[in-house]
């Protein structure tokens, strides 16, 4: 027998929302403090016991728990739907009623039944091992900030007066830990706490890095990026690469850039226009990738210097970023779309 089901998703429960297709039976439920082996034995006891041997579609929200629940539907044979959030809550229209759990599982269900679900791309596991690393990057690297951010704080806290740029540096390490400065004991402990923070992060930072970049040098796709575009290297290109996605879903080259956030919002009304900001709707990490590439345009050997300068010319040199960045997705997008399919996810041996 054929079902239909959504899926909202919780850290301590999953509220489901199934509908037999042929005879219309609905049937509703949670399931407590999930994890992989009690969702897998749902699955199989009881959605599978309901379906005796028929087609199974499930949709889940792209929210935080959705791989393992996707990984789970797929291995018993059941079709999974990932929806987009933004565009689910903007299907549900005007609030008319109380927004609940049940609610929402009703929801995904009810989208999928008409064909209206706004789906996002499942990609590979290989893909999102590799999403993993590049945003585990990232973080690391926020993080080596934020603590270089304290430091800063706490010699100002103390008047000592150093520039947040060279909070980093072996010197400045050497002389602030030294007895020459003169601290209290517990911001002397704060800052020395601070820099083996950052020698950990740093440590972890520069292993993590060699490993996406040995694998950006090898992996077909990420290598045809890193050739085809400045400022792209194979750090850069790996990020791309696991954050957009298949680009075979998009249709034209600004539906890359929608999809990375970069499009600026619009507020007009008669006369009236806003300058707008950006929409920061997609993932940060392949915005930041992107932004890095894009302030490569400023150096003298760029291809796309003269643009770079032009628009920082009429606005500024974070704006010149941003446009080159939006340039760049669009570029990608026409590198990867034009790959042979089996490229774009070959994975080189040892990986």
């Amino acid at each position: 027998m054929s079902m239909l089901c959504g899926l909202d998703l919780h850290r301590g429960q999953i509220t489901f929302d199934a509908v037999e297709i042929e005879s219309g039976v609905e049937w509703r439920g949670r399931l407590w403090q999930p994890d992989r082996a009690r969702f897998r034995r749902w699955l199989h006891d009881e959605l599978g016991t309901r379906a005796a041997g028929g087609s199974v579609e499930i949709a889940v929200e792209g929210c935080t728990g959705w791989r393992f629940v996707v990984e789970e539907i797929q291995a018993a044979g059941f079709v999974a739907h990932v929806a987009e959030p933004a565009d689910t809550q903007a299907a549900r229209g005007r609030k008319q009623r109380a927004k609940t759990d049940r609610s929402d599982a009703r929801l995904l269900r009810d989208l999928l039944a008409r064909d209206e679900l706004p789906e996002s791309w499942i990609p590979p596991t290989v893909v999102l091992e590799w999403r993993e690393r590049v945003r585990l990057y990232k973080t690391l690297t926020e993080q080596r900030s934020a603590w270089a951010q304290r430091i800063h704080a706490e010699l100002y806290q103390h008047g000592v007066a150093v520039p947040e740029g060279r909070v980093r540096s072996l010197e400045t390490r050497d002389w602030l830990l030294g007895s020459a400065v003169e601290l209290s004991a517990a911001g002397r402990q704060r800052i020395q706490v601070g820099y083996r923070m950052m020698e950990a992060t740093d440590t972890e930072a520069r292993q993590l890095r060699q490993q996406i970049h040995r694998f950006g040098q090898r992996q077909p796709a990420c290598r045809a990026l890193a050739e085809a575009h400045y400022g792209i290297g194979p750090l850069i290109a790996v990020v791309v690469w696991s954050e957009l996605g298949d680009c075979r879903r998009f249709s034209r080259s600004m539906q890359v850039v929608r999809h990375t956030g970069l499009d600026p919002t619009v507020d007009a009304s008669d006369r009236r226009r806003s300058s707008g900001f950006l929409s920061r709707q997609g993932p940060q990490t392949l915005r930041w990738a992107l932004f890095e590439a894009g302030m490569a345009a400023s150096k003298a050997t760029s291809p796309d210097r003269d643009y770079y300068r032009s628009v920082k010319a009429a606005h500024d040199g974070k704006l010149a970023a941003i446009s080159m960045a939006r340039k760049l997705a669009r570029r990608c997008y026409h590198t990867l779309r034009n790959l042979d399919p089996g490229e774009v996810y070959a994975i080189p041996t040892g990986y």
